[in-house]
């Protein structure tokens, strides 16, 4: 999204509103308000209503959609447009037209691409880090069922740099026990790596079940490519080797998997069959590559295996509401305790009756009254559940996002390296990089385990990318806002709206002002201003 020229989108909603037929807006805020509504019933029943609690002001409630739809915060003009919109459903409305941005794509695209790269246990899978994050902001924005997504990534061939769908195998470098793990946690929220040397020690799966997952990916391979650039591709060997050779798999001349002799390394192990552990479906023996990997997406996406339905509405309930259902979200499962099961499954059921539509979830989730709660701190182990939205730490793209338009700067430098050599140093060097390195986190880490750094703080403080942007003589935010505001009182509003997308209280107002009066270069002490307003918890948070 052009930040510099885009209109509000509170105002563009209305014009998109004047063009859709009437049946087809009626349609869908029927759907996701009908589900809506019928989840905070639920989730009422489940775990009671506190008291107290209250719905966000607009204020709020605006920078939370935008950062968690498109990744960034509201233009002032937004905030503008937004407080003068008297709909009753103006929140509707503004949901709807941010799942229809192509920034929802960019932003969500780069969320999914760090819950797989950042677990990477192949350091040269670096390379396909770009082509795996097109291809996510592709099937985001055209809005490709979660389902057909999941299929791609598995059953994926092709060039790493070419085909983004090689990004989760390129990410565990095509080794069967390491790709099967992430494929069991990231689509159904199941830790089956556990299992891989013995029973697991919590939950019901054993050690031959992790192996039968391990036999749909012996045949899979990951090779280097011949020509100018350096690069690997994804490949299916279903041709065995005349010699035996040590690959992903231990031993590749059969093309099967055998599960490892612990007790004699040395030997072959156990030949072991594809099954998937969920529903105890299997396959032959001998079955081609294309057909494993196939059948296998087929049963983990199928309405038969509710845990892919499950997965994702509790991670992105987890994303939006600041708590899942089940916490971590990656590792939930039948010997997992739900805070809320029944609400769990009228959201999953509902999912997939609506094909994994991933913008129908969003809305949803979004136009319940437990989204759009205020903000607290993270409960406490005696509070419950969903009593409010808790604050999030802002991704490390959704923070730099957050700088460009407090800046007013177009983004267009790549979020990630491409790859090794003169090239990819430099734009490892750029200033979406660095921040993604310093300020990057798993997604899937627990929210209540991501804390601040100090490396963080400095970068804040000492940035000469921030500082630049800053000065009043380089910079191209403050000087025109001196020379056309005249008034101090004007002016600190003007940078609370910009930075923290609100008006500063009354004591916020007095001290800015205070310390304005002290400071006789005016230029000197709004730079100070707005540098606070930057290093302020509530910019690196969303609340």
């Amino acid at each position: 999204m052009s930040i510099s020229l885009r209109l509000p989108l509170a105002l563009c909603a209305m014009l998109v509103t004047c063009l859709l037929p009437a049946t087809a807006i009626l349609h869908a805020q029927s759907s996701t308000a009908t589900v809506a509504s019928q989840v905070d019933r639920l989730l009422g029943e489940e775990i009671g209503i506190p008291e107290g609690v209250r719905q966000s002001t607009d204020e709020v409630f605006l920078r939370r959609a935008f950062l968690d739809v498109i990744g960034e915060p509201p233009t002032s003009d937004d905030v503008f447009a937004f407080s003068l919109d008297d709909r009753a459903d103006k929140r509707t409305r503004l949901v709807q037209q941010l799942l229809s941005d192509d920034s929802y794509g960019k932003n969500w695209g780069r969320y999914w691409r760090d819950v797989i790269m950042l677990r990477r246990t192949e350091d040269r899978a670096v390379l396909a880090q770009r082509s795996l994050e097109e291809f996510l902001v592709e099937q985001f924005n055209a809005n490709t069922p979660w389902n057909r997504i999941a299929t791609d990534l598995i059953t994926a061939e092709g060039d790493v740099r070419e085909d983004g769908r090689t990004g989760l195998i390129m990410a565990q470098g095509g080794r069967p026990e390491e790709t099967v793990a992430e494929i069991s946690r990231i689509f159904i929220g199941i830790q089956i790596q556990c299992a891989q040397c013995h029973d697991h020690p919590t939950d019901r799966w054993t050690r031959e079940q992790f192996h039968q997952l391990a036999a749909f990916f012996p045949r899979v391979a990951v090779r280097p490519t011949m020509g100018d650039v350096r690069s690997f591709a994804v490949v299916a060997d279903d041709t065995p080797s005349r010699r035996r050779t040590n690959n992903n798999n231990r031993f590749r001349g059969t093309q099967e998997h055998y599960m490892p002799d612990l007790e004699n390394p040395e030997s072959k192990g156990t030949l072991i069959q594809p099954v998937f552990f969920v529903t105890g479906q299997q396959l032959d023996l001998g079955t081609l590559d294309e057909n494993r990997r196939e059948q296998l997406s087929g049963w983990l996406t199928s309405p038969e295996n509710p845990w892919f339905a499950r997965a994702m509405v509790n991670r992105l309930w987890s994303e939006l509401v600041g708590e899942g259902f089940y916490e971590p979200v990656d590792d939930i499962g039948p010997d997992r305790e739900c805070s809320a099961p029944r609400t769990l499954d009228l959201l999953s059921s509902q999912f997939a009756r609506h094909q994994y539509d991933v913008k129908w979830l969003m809305e949803t989730i979004m136009l319940t009254g437990t989204y759009q709660l205020e903000s607290s701190n993270r409960r406490t182990f005696d509070e419950l559940p969903f009593h409010a939205n808790c604050p999030q730490r802002l991704r490390s793209d959704q923070l730099f996002n957050s700088l460009l338009s407090v800046f007013e700067i177009e983004d267009t430098a790549p979020s990630s390296p491409a790859g090794y050599g003169p090239a990819s140093r430099q734009s490892r060097s750029a200033p979406r990089v660095l921040f993604n390195s310093i300020f990057g986190f798993d997604p899937s880490t627990r929210r209540d385990e991501i804390a601040g750094s100090i490396p963080q703080a400095l970068a804040m403080m000492n940035s000469p990318f921030i500082n630049q942007q800053i000065d009043v003589r380089r910079g191209r935010v403050l000087a025109p806002l001196l020379a056309e505001v005249a008034s101090d009182r004007q002016l600190v509003e003007e940078l609370y709206i910009k930075v923290l997308s609100r008006q500063p209280t009354r004591q916020e107002l007095k001290v800015c002002l205070d310390y304005r009066r002290d400071i006789t270069d005016r230029a000197e002490a709004f730079e100070d201003i707005l540098w606070a307003l930057l290093n302020h918890a509530e910019f690196m948070h969303r609340r």
